[in-house]
């Protein structure tokens, strides 16, 4: 009986019906393995766990099936060609998931460069080992042709059976999606999070449905309409807020410093290691009578990262569900950016980066936002030691961009993006004088030595900035572009907070990055109202005195008692100073408890839940179709990208007929002399 069932097996898997099955289990049996290792899918319940386990068969009887359709030796390569582009597309998606806890998308795949510069500077360390074991069933399946243990099927595979084949997969596909809508309702018309797509249909079902929402998005603009300003400019009319009398104006007229702290988050304020603060100067800033420091503050960002970031801060716009703004849309779109808002109120507006100008399409997107300059790789003498991968190093870059800063003719505006603590957080030995942690996870242990560097660089900024006199005629504003350790990094980030195991809550909680506004007379504080990175433009808008009761901006100023406290993630979760929801679990969020809710707060929490649906998808409706190229506010002049060269020999000239015309640089108060022998370091490699 038993020689009976290996001779038919045996015979089964020597036609190409049967090899064809074989490549299929092997594949789904990986991929079923790699959502369980790989990926944090948040698989709950039986039902998920049987979807997850199913999801890789419809998808993987289709594709594999297109090798039915030939015959010969041809029909068996075309399967492990199949097979191997499949295991690349799975592989890539391990490689970039273990880093941003996210799946590729075209979105990102276009902007590929910027995928490069991500993944390619720290690929040795994102890389492991394991990771090559999906291949393993290829190298079986050829060496079972090559030594002959499965014979090739010369046999022409019947067409209506590779018809067949093919039509049962896709009513597989329509099966399991009914079955996925049964237990998430809405799964691709309410869904921001790709996790969720990736749990109930597939990484191929996800491709695909990534490729349909690309194409819809490019059609958007083409379709688009001025009429469909109507419902955001009712939206927002209702959700603005009015300024607070107290800080209104307070600083008007004054220069303004946006400090992008590269990957830094909250917890690093205040945080000791071997007794040892990480950011004793941060921390001091933090806690200045003449800071306000917000310690609910969280980024709010997704593919796009650091783009995202920029794009909230400076058009209070969401970022988008897949992809960079940035990237796609910051060369063709219309924007009103806090660059050109204040460019119109006589700001001479600068960004410098110590990086090249194309990274996330910056030299391009800063032209529709309506940066007068930006100072990028090319403006600053560099030599091997000065880089730390990404670009200079901070210390270096914060006093290259200083010799920069003082030829500004004021008020000025100017962001200036800090690198060194970006992943994997390299540091050569003697930049670093810091303890590491101690969590035993290569890639979080050395977090706290950049942090502890940027920390050392930011000090020495300040005091250029007080010796200059800046200091006193400036706001500073520090904040997070987003989380420098990923979610997938459970056991480290638990033994950081000093708990034994985390929660869905805590990681939620663990999005929070700074946000501080400094000022000389500013009333400061800790501020413990609930924001987002959306909210900043309105903020500073107020504080420089601007009323913005016309502009298309999603946050509301933080300062303002009308503020709205609900921060939406890009995901479609939310917290609240009463709620935190994540996925289908909502928490207290004073608490941290999982909340079974009653009839009035599930009433509650949906009321919240349609508020950041909407939000968000108003947002996206605005980027996709492009949609302020019809709007146009009161006394606002439209960007024109044709007034800005960022090219070095054009850039000086440009900045020295403008300090010409107008003499208000700090260079030019001292008597055209300059005040770089007031910078003082001590980056090793400038000695």
């Amino acid at each position: 009986m038993i020689s009976d069932k290996k001779y038919r097996i045996s015979n089964l898997l020597n036609t190409r019906l049967g090899f064809y099955l074989l490549a299929v289990l092997l594949f789904c049996i990986k991929t079923y393995i790699v959502y369980q290792t790989k990926f944090t899918l948040g698989v709950k319940g039986g039902l998920q766990e049987f979807i997850l386990a199913i999801n890789p068969i419809p998808a993987a009887l289709l594709t594999f099936g297109v090798a039915l359709y030939f015959s010969g030796r041809l029909s068996y390569w075309l399967m492990m060609i199949i097979d191997f582009l499949e295991t690349v597309w799975i592989f890539a998606n391990i490689v970039y998931y273990r880093e941003f806890s996210d799946f590729l998308s075209l979105g990102i795949i276009k902007g590929s460069g910027n995928v490069q510069n991500n993944l390619g500077k720290s690929l040795a360390e994102i890389v492991h080992f394991s990771d090559f074991f999906i291949f393993i069933d290829i190298l079986i399946l050829i060496g079972l042709l090559v030594f002959k243990v499965i014979r090739v099927d010369a046999q022409p595979f019947k067409k209506r059976y590779a018809l067949l084949l093919s039509g049962l997969s896709i009513i597989l596909m329509v099966g399991e999606y009914g079955l996925a809508n049964s237990d998430r309702s809405g799964l691709l018309t309410r869904t921001f999070d790709n996790n969720y797509i990736v749990k109930y249909l597939g990484l191929n079902e996800y491709a695909a449905f990534n490729a349909y929402q690309t194409q819809k998005e490019s059609a958007t603009r083409s379709h688009a309409k001025a009429s469909d300003m109507d419902s955001i400019l009712k939206y927002l009319d209702h959700s603005r807020a009015k300024p607070n009398p107290v800080y209104f104006g307070k600083e008007k007229g004054k220069n303004v410093f946006i400090i992008h702290l590269e990957s830094f988050q909250q917890f690093l304020i205040n945080y000791k290691v071997d007794g040892k603060e990480v950011t004793p100067h941060l921390n001091k800033f933090f806690r200045n009578r003449n800071t306000i420091s917000f310690d609910n503050f969280y980024h709010q960002v997704a593919q796009g990262k650091t783009s995202d970031a920029e794009m909230m801060l400076e058009n209070s716009l969401y970022g988008l569900p897949q992809g960079s703004a940035m990237v796609t849309y910051g060369s063709q779109n219309t924007y009103q950016a806090a660059p050109a808002i204040l460019d119109q109120d006589g700001y001479t507006t600068a960004a410098f980066h110590g990086d090249v100008p194309s990274f996330w399409n910056r030299d391009s997107t800063y032209k529709s936002w309506g940066y007068q300059y930006f100072f990028s790789s090319q403006y600053y003498k560099t030599k091997p030691s000065y880089s730390v991968g990404y670009g200079l190093k901070d210390k270096i870059f914060f006093k290259d961009a200083a010799n920069y800063i003082q030829q500004l003719p004021q008020p000025f505006y100017a962001k200036l993006i800090t690198l060194t603590n970006h992943y994997p957080y390299l540091l050569d030995k003697q930049n670093t004088d810091f303890p590491a942690t101690k969590t035993g996870d290569k890639t979080v242990d050395p977090y706290v030595q950049t942090a502890h560097y940027l920390d050392q660089a930011f000090a020495e900024f300040m005091n250029y900035l007080r010796k200059t006199g800046l200091m006193k005629n400036s706001v500073i504003v520090l904040y997070g572009d987003h989380y420098g350790i990923s979610n997938n990094h459970r056991p480290a980030i638990a033994q950081l907070l000093h708990k034994k195991t985390i929660t869905d809550y805590d990681l939620a909680q663990f999005q929070k990055v700074p946000f501080m506004i400094h000022a000389t007379g500013l009333k400061g504080g800790i501020n413990h109202t609930y924001g987002g990175e959306i909210d900043v433009l309105p903020t500073l808008l107020h504080l420089l005195g601007d009323k913005d009761n016309n502009t298309i901006q999603f946050g509301t100023d933080l300062l303002s008692k009308q503020h709205d406290q609900r921060v939406a993630f890009r995901n479609g979760d939310f917290v609240t100073p009463r709620y935190t929801k994540v996925g289908s679990n909502v928490y207290l969020t004073k608490t941290g408890k999982l909340l079974k809710p009653n009839s009035k707060q599930k009433a509650q929490i949906a009321s919240i839940q349609n508020h950041v649906t909407t939000e968000l998808s108003l947002s996206d409706r605005v980027i996709y179709g492009d949609l302020l190229r019809f709007y146009t506010p009161k006394g606002f002049k439209k960007v024109n990208r044709k007034d800005f060269t960022y090219q070095y020999t054009k850039g000086m000239e440009q900045l020295k007929q403008a300090d010409q015309r107008r003499p208000t640089s700090i260079e030019a108060k001292n008597g055209n002399k300059s005040t770089m022998n007031l910078y003082k370091t001590d980056a090793p490699e400038l000695k």
